[in-house]
């Protein structure tokens, strides 16, 4: 589904991505691990056109991403659900649902994909008419999520889904990745807590100043070596 091959990328002088190899199929959570500065959220950002690549390619079933901008891209069925959620706080739940099927193709499914985000999140019908500024931080991660499938998603972006909120919020996030997945959308996953995302994840990848240095099955990362060592603290 998705191809990066050989990918560089610089902030001016800076190279943040040397030479990234990455796959994501049909069907799998493919999890990206790393610590702070190791290229993750930049990744993502140049797989949704938000930044430009100097080197190497990213195709989407076969597409040249290099040819679309970025609200092409979200057309094409990826979608990014970013880093701080970014809801809109001023506007309500249902308000900034309906936001997330702002695109052409999403418009005809945007009361079904309401229903269906609210099957999903029942604390977001509850609070469908509260204001997203004033919600807690897992209630804006719910909506964040929430409004990205609104959109339809064939591949999903989720970067940092569960930074910042308490255990049990991070739990449930974590099993609404898993079902989100079950109904149908692939996921790649740029996360912080090595040992949650690399459980759910089919594949992962390890990532250190920009290079790709482990790559494997979700079990094979979360028993290697080095990941337990540099991340898990074993």
């Amino acid at each position: 589904m998705l191809k990066i091959d050989r990918l560089n990328f610089s902030y001016g002088d800076m190279q943040v991505l040397w030479d990234l190899d990455l796959e994501v199929s049909a069907g799998e959570i493919v999890t990206v691990v790393g610590a702070n500065g190791a290229g993750k959220s930049t990744t993502l950002k140049n797989i949704s056109r938000l930044v430009k690549w100097q080197g190497g390619s990213i195709t989407f079933n076969g597409t040249d991403l290099a040819k679309h901008e970025s609200h092409e891209v979200v057309e094409m069925g990826i979608v990014q659900v970013p880093e701080g959620r970014k809801i809109f706080p001023e506007m309500t739940v249902l308000e900034n649902l309906r936001m997330g099927s702002f695109i052409k193709s999403a418009r005809a499914d945007r009361d079904s994909n309401v229903d269906r985000v609210f099957q999903l999140f029942p604390r977001l019908k509850e609070r469908e008419k509260q204001l997203g500024g004033t919600m807690s931080g897992g209630e804006q991660q719910m909506l964040a999520i929430a409004r990205g499938l609104m959109a339809n998603p064939k591949l999903l972006l989720l970067d940092e889904p569960s930074l910042g909120l308490a255990p049990l919020m991070v739990k449930f996030i974590f099993e609404i990745i898993q079902e989100i997945n079950r109904q149908g959308v692939t996921v790649l996953l740029v996360e912080q807590n090595v040992y949650q995302s690399l459980r759910i994840a089919t594949r992962g990848y390890v990532l250190e100043t920009g290079r790709v240095v482990l790559k494997g099955s979700g079990e094979e990362l979360l028993n290697d070596e080095h990941v337990r060592k540099a991340f898990l603290g074993m």
